[in-house]
């Protein structure tokens, strides 16, 4: 059999020469890209928008790799889309059997379009474009979405699933500039290191990549400086959020209270196929606080047992896709979530250190090989670990509580705190229900400072120190060998971000400040109370670290009624 082949021109037409195989006969169609808007709205019997929010682990970093160890993510404002809409114009015969279907994947902020050819005997992905250009995350959301469609589906929809599937797909995805990092674009305008310079870039702007000591080897990829939000899993859930609706496996436009069930349902059925995608692409069954986080939103999380996605990574070789995913969504997921956000009054705010990031997977080896080695030493360090982190919980839960117990009360204490360093909090107040918010909110902070010293311990024991005149000797290596060396020195919290953070913690109005996830070189993130931003987003400018737009948005996946680029 030929592979099929598309030729795109360019212009308010786009004009597809498509020969795909269907047992039938060939067919060459034409569509106009206004046919997809009304109104300047998206038609959504052919166009679907998903979106979903990149992530913030504010406690449980290490912890929640392991069950039934919790840990607290934010989701927050910073979202990922995936545009969903067909390449070419439904067919009408009833008796079409398509084989093969084309799949045309564009991230315009990488500059990057790649075409694949879809088999829909066994799901394979062939790429007609150069390996470099593929992104394994999105095909296995491609993947495992039509397989699902096919396990879920009866057999007397599988005519019209034939007929969408035969028009093939074209998915634009796209990132909020948040989840990357634009110093580097900011610094060369002359401008400032303030949110203010950051949000003067024009929303989804093309991405700069970390090209350092890429020239000798022409054929280096460069890698992406990202914040650390979660990328990957924020995309592959809109992905797989965008297709298994256009597809009809779930519906995610349910909104009134007697839906509310169903649409746990089908959230769960995204969850589900998008945690499976996102393990498979990395290579590996991580703790899947992302994805759940993309997914459902802020909450605290108890991570799945590993063996429901290592089961299916086995059964993949001998038994069909298809099948493989329904045994997926008929698995025992046994995750847990419960319902969590931020008190009110109360601000996540990001910082950027301009450090390009940190690889998680290497400082989770690192930390596992520590365990192994010195078991008895990291049992007593993860039990304290796991204590403050219970209490940090604890002590929000009762912020949320006193709050909704007692508004006024909670107001004024909170808006008299936003103005001073936490010194001089305690004595502010006599009332007998003041003075119990403030011991709440000095009990949060200092949970947090216990979550640090642990962490930086934690840290400290699985790395490898660096003496003051080896980071001498470093500096003047030649540079390949300088990025191995600072590699191997890297920690959950550097130096630079405990000095940072610490004077984060001094600032008026600081609730408390840390590193997220597994640390290292990534954003740092601090909790401000009421109207105290600015303040903090100052001090940072000043210590050359970027304040982000991000926010906490408790609001998971979604279906989005306009392309984000309309707006």
């Amino acid at each position: 059999m030929t592979m099929a082949t598309g030729v795109l021109s360019l212009g308010l037409l786009y004009s597809f020469s498509v020969n795909f195989y269907s047992g039938i006969s060939q067919f060459n169609l034409s569509i106009a890209d206004g046919e997809f808007v009304k109104n300047g709205c998206l038609s959504f019997d052919v166009f679907r928008v998903a979106s979903a929010p990149g992530k913030v682990l504010m406690t449980g970093g290490y912890l929640v790799l392991e069950r039934p160890n919790a840990g607290i993510v934010l989701s927050t404002n910073a979202r990922f889309y995936a545009i969903l809409k067909p390449l070419y114009d439904a067919v009408g015969s009833d008796d079409l059997v398509v084989e093969w279907m084309e799949v045309k994947v564009n991230s315009p902020q990488m500059s990057r379009e790649t075409t694949y050819k879809m088999s829909l005997k066994d799901f394979t992905l062939q790429c007609s474009r150069q390996v470099e250009s593929r992104n394994p995350f999105v095909e296995y959301a491609v993947q495992y979405s039509i397989a699902a469609a096919y396990a879920t589906l009866d057999k007397n929809k599988r005519t019209e699933l034939q007929k969408l599937l035969s028009q093939g797909m074209d998915i634009t995805i796209l990132g909020s500039n948040d989840f990357y990092s634009y110093r580097n674009q900011i610094e060369a305008r002359g401008l400032p290191l303030v949110p203010e310079s950051l949000a003067s870039l024009p929303p989804f702007t093309s991405i700069t990549f970390n090209s350092e000591d890429s020239n000798e080897e022409k054929n280096t990829k460069p890698e992406v400086a990202k914040t650390g939000l979660g990328s990957s899993a924020a995309m592959t859930t809109a992905v797989v959020a965008a297709l298994l609706n256009y597809l009809g496996v779930v519906d995610l436009l349910t909104s009134s209270k007697n839906q509310e069930i169903d649409r746990s349902k089908n959230l769960d059925i995204v969850h589900m196929i998008a945690q499976t995608a996102h393990c498979i692409a990395q290579g590996k069954v991580g703790s899947g606080f992302d994805v759940s986080s993309a997914v459902y939103g802020s909450h605290r999380y108890v991570r799945f047992s590993p063996k429901i996605i290592s089961s299916a990574q086995e059964a993949v070789s001998s038994t069909p896709l298809d099948e493989v995913i329904g045994g997926v969504l008929k698995g025992d997921w046994d995750h847990e979530r419960t319902k969590f956000s931020l008190p009110p009054l109360m601000n996540l705010v990001l910082g950027e250190p301009g450090s390009g990031g940190s690889s998680t997977p290497s400082m989770v080896g690192a930390v596992k090989k520590w365990q192994k080695s010195d078991p008895e030493k990291s049992t007593e360090t993860w039990n304290k670990l796991l204590d403050a982190n219970c209490e940090l919980e604890k002590q929000l839960n009762l912020l949320s509580k006193l709050a909704e117990e007692n508004w006024d009360s909670y107001k004024t204490v909170v808006e008299s705190c936003s103005i001073l360093k936490s010194e001089k909090w305690e004595g502010q107040f006599s009332k007998t229900s003041d003075v119990e918010i403030v011991k709440a909110l000095l009990g949060a902070r200092d949970a947090m400072l216990k979550i640090r010293s642990h962490m930086r311990q934690m840290g400290e024991a699985a790395g490898i120190p660096v003496s003051s005149f080896l980071k001498d000797k470093i500096a003047k290596m030649v540079p390949v060998v300088r990025k191995i060396m600072h590699f191997w020195s890297k920690k959950i919290e550097p130096e630079s971000q405990t000095r940072l953070l610490d004077v984060s913690m001094d600032t008026e109005g600081v609730l408390l400040g840390g590193v997220p996830g597994a640390g290292g070189f990534d954003a740092v993130f601090a909790i401000t109370l009421s109207d105290s931003t600015d303040k903090l987003t100052k001090i940072w400018s000043s210590h050359n670290v970027l304040a982000l737009l991000v926010r906490e948005d408790p609001r998971g996946v979604s279906l989005e009624s306009h392309d984000p680029r309309a707006k």
